[in-house]
């Protein structure tokens, strides 16, 4: 069973979790969500796992403070859908899906220890 990683090549924090995964022999593919953009079926899944379409948005990143206030305001899945297919750099990142389809975000060590039950 492998997991899937969704990020960025070059996000520092996509990177420690790669290497994580790799030190701890996890397998993996990673995938860049500029390159291959998610689904809006994906991202419909991915926000009801996060808790709604702003708990997988990295409001702290400059996209996001760039994006004009109207932007901001996403009232409707389909306005989420249409802004995170078009900046899929606001996705918080890592998305992390297992072969089970269960979907976390983030990394940390001992997040991905109890998440992959490795390095305990």
């Amino acid at each position: 069973m492998t997991t899937t990683v969704y990020g960025l090549k070059n996000c520092d924090t996509c990177k420690k979790a790669s290497k994580w995964l790799d030190r701890f022999q996890v397998p993996y593919t990673f995938v860049d969500y500029r390159d291959v953009k998610p689904s809006p079926e994906t991202l419909l899944d991915w926000a009801s796992q996060a808790g709604g379409f702003p708990a997988l948005v990295n409001r702290s990143s400059t996209t996001w403070r760039q994006l004009p206030e109207n932007r901001k305001a996403a009232a409707s899945d389909a306005e989420w859908k249409l802004l995170l297919r078009e900046y899929p750099q606001l996705i918080r990142r890592p998305v992390v899906v297992s072969a089970d389809g269960v979907m976390t975000q983030g990394f940390s060590d001992n997040g991905f220890k109890q998440r992959f039950g490795v390095g305990a």
